[in-house]
C-alpha cells in the first residue's frame, strides 16, 4: 500500500474517531476539539495541547511551541498511555519511514524527466544500510554508460538519487527539477544530461566528478526519513568534486518537501547558489552567499 493511501485511511479512521468522541463527551471539550482542528494548518493530534492539556504550567509558551514545529508536544494522553491518535499517528509515520527507505523510486518519474538510471556497488538495501561506503562507488557497468551517454566537462552536472528515502524523490522531483533547470537557463548556465543513481550516497558525486569532470555537481537525494516526514529531500553541491573532498567543501540545502523548505522555491534557490559557486570558483564552507 502506498504511502497516500496510508494517509487516506488514517483520516478516515481518525475522522469516525472524532465523531465518536464529540457524541460522548461534554459539550465544552467537544467545542475545543472543533477549535482546534479548525485553527490548525498543520494538526497532528485531535486536542489541542493549549486547549486540553490539564493545568500547563506556562500556557502562553505551550502555544508558543506548539505552533513552532510539527513535533508531537502537549499530545497528552489516557491514563498512562498515549491517545488513540496520537499512537496511530506515530505507527503510520514510522511505517511511511520504513517504506521511504525500503522502497523503490517510481519509475514513471523517471521517464518523464527521461532519467536513465545507474547504480552504485550497494548491492541491496540491507547491504546499502551497513556499508555506507558501498554507496559512493559506482558500478563498472555506471561508470560505461555515464562515459557513453553524458557529456564530459559539463558546467553543471545534475544528479538525483534515492539515497534514504524513494518517497522524497516520487513527491519532490517534479517540483524541484523543472524549477532548477529553468534558474540554470535563466542564469546563462549549461547543464550535462541529467541521470539517476539508484543506491547513492551523497559522497557518489565524488566518483561522478573523476568520471564526467564537471565544474559544479548538483546531487538531489532523498535524506534519512523522521517520524515528522519521510519525504524530504536535500540537494548538496560541489564545485569539482573529486576523490579525497571533504565534506566541508560540500554546500547543502536539507529539509526540501511541501512542510519544509518548498521544492519549487528550492529549484530556483539551487540555480542561484550554483552561479555563485561557479564565480568564486569554490563550494561549502569558503563560499561567500
Amino acid at each position: 500500500m502506498s504511502d497516500i493511501q496510508v494517509n487516506l485511511l488514517l483520516e478516515k479512521v481518525m475522522a469516525e474517531l472524532q465523531k465518536r468522541l464529540q457524541r460522548e463527551m461534554p459539550v465544552e471539550a467537544a467545542g475545543a476539539i472543533n477549535n482546534a482542528e479548525n485553527g490548525a494548518a498543520n494538526d497532528r493530534t485531535l486536542f489541542d495541547p493549549v486547549s486540553m492539556l490539564p493545568n500547563p504550567r506556562d500556557k502562553e509558551g505551550l502555544a508558543e511551541l506548539v505552533a513552532s514545529t510539527p513535533a508531537r508536544i502537549g499530545v497528552w494522553r489516557t491514563g498512562t498511555r498515549p491517545l488513540t491518535k496520537t499512537m496511530l499517528q506515530f505507527r503510520c509515520d514510522h511505517a511511511a519511514a520504513v517504506d521511504a527507505v525500503y522502497g523503490e523510486v517510481n519509475p514513471t518519474i523517471l521517464d518523464q524527466f527521461h532519467l536513465f538510471t545507474v547504480e552504485t556497488s550497494f548491492e541491496d538495501t540491507e547491504n546499502y544500510l551497513k556499508r555506507p561506503d558501498r554507496g559512493r562507488i559506482l558500478t563498472d557497468a555506471a561508470v560505461a554508460k555515464l562515459k557513453a551517454r553524458c557529456m564530459e566537462k559539463p558546467q553543471v552536472q545534475v544528479v538525483v538519487s534515492d539515497g534514504l528515502s524513494a518517497s522524497a524523490i516520487d513527491a519532490n522531483l517534479a517540483d524541484v527539477l523543472p524549477a532548477l533547470l529553468d534558474s540554470l537557463k535563466a542564469h546563462k548556465l549549461s547543464s550535462g544530461t541529467p541521470f539517476f543513481v539508484r543506491g547513492g550516497r551523497v559522497a557518489a558525486m565524488d566518483h561522478i566528478g573523476e568520471v564526467l569532470k564537471p565544474e559544479v555537481v548538483v546531487l538531489l537525494i532523498g535524506e534519512r526519513p523522521g517520524l515528522v516526514t519521510a519525504d524530504s529531500m536535500s540537494a548538496y553541491m560541489c564545485y569539482k568534486p573529486r576523490k579525497g573532498t571533504v565534506e566541508s567543501d560540500r554546500t547543502v540545502i536539507s529539509n526540501i518537501h511541501r512542510g519544509g523548505t518548498p521544492p519549487v522555491e528550492a529549484g530556483a534557490h539551487i540555480g542561484t547558489i550554483v552561479k555563485k559557486m561557479l564565480e568564486q570558483k569554490t563550494s561549502g564552507v569558503n563560499l561567500v552567499v
